[in-house]
């Protein structure tokens, strides 16, 4: 199988749907966001048929271990149709959960999320580290005070008699539930700050205010209200919601590239340049390595 990593704006999805127009291939989204129903333009949905998006309603409450156990049975699926699984996306622990067997933290009780976000805010973001560092000294260390997600989900693991530090360090290992080609799709710096700025651009263009207008007036969860740029277009001007959008999104894109870099076994292929001949690259590698099917789709 494959799997095609890479920072936002980097073609992740070109690529991919051009792997699928050269081989039987099944397209499957290891992206946080796309896995919402609602916010289609905001979170770069492809048109193309892509199992795991637009799975969940806004108010849902996005977990990794229920996406693994879904994509697992999407991979396992597609090896069952004698397709090819091809896992795309830019989510790098949605990457790991699809292609493997996961030490995962429990998932929070209901409603434990809710009460330890309120009781964040009761605190405010010192006092509430501060309890953490009573609850959990090593997962304390690892997060900044003003996290608020990611102190709370520390404050729910703790109580669950788990904890956020442990899972970080085994994230990434060689062992994989199939044999996958890993590729990262590598774009200049100056190339793809232009390609963030043209694609936010063209968002407004396509109606993503509105969309996210409408999407404000459902129930939403505290996972879905992490959308990069949901709270900038809701609450500022037009103008400088664009620009925000873009600073946020290539900061984003420069954590994309560094968890990239951890990624064991992964191979580079420059993306500054057609879809169609970064897509014949990595399939001659593939059957190179993994005697993948030659010919087109279909």
């Amino acid at each position: 199988m494959l799997a095609v990593f890479g920072p936002t704006a980097s073609g992740k999805s070109g690529v991919a749907e051009a792997i699928a127009d050269r081989i039987p291939a099944t397209l499957i989204s290891a992206d946080a966001m796309q896995v919402y129903r609602g916010l289609p333009i905001l979170t770069n949905q492809s048109a193309r048929e892509t199992e795991l998006v637009a799975i969940w309603d806004l108010d849902h409450e996005a977990s990794v271990g229920e996406y693994a156990e879904l994509a697992h049975a999407a991979v396992d699926g597609a090896l069952a149709r004698e397709t090819t699984p091809v896992v795309v996306g830019g989510t790098g622990l949605y990457l790991r959960a699809a292609l493997g067997d996961l030490d995962l933290p429990p998932a929070p009780e209901p409603g434990a999320r809710a009460r330890w976000e309120a009781e964040y805010d009761r605190l405010g973001a010192e006092a509430a580290r501060d309890l953490l560092v009573e609850r959990d000294p090593a997962a304390a260390a690892r997060v900044h005070a003003n996290d608020r997600r990611r102190v709370v989900r520390a404050l729910e693991l703790s109580e669950a008699g788990a904890s956020l530090a442990p899972s970080e360090g085994r994230l990434w290992s060689e062992k994989m539930r199939h044999p996958t080609l890993v590729v990262g799709l590598e774009v200049p710096k100056d190339v793809l700050d232009g390609r963030i700025a043209t694609r936010t651009k063209q968002m407004f263009e396509s109606g993503v205010e509105e969309e996210v207008r409408r999407a404000l007036e459902r129930p939403m969860s505290s996972t879905a209200r992490t959308v990069h740029g949901l709270s900038d277009i809701a609450e500022l001007p037009r103008d400088d919601a664009i620009a925000a959008l873009i600073r946020r999104t290539r900061r984003y894109a420069a954590y994309q590239r560094k968890w990239m870099r951890r990624i064991p076994g992964l191979v580079t292929v420059p993306a500054d340049r057609p879809a169609s001949e970064v897509a014949d690259e990595i399939l001659e590698m593939a059957r190179t390595r993994q005697r993948l099917p030659a010919g087109p789709a279909g």
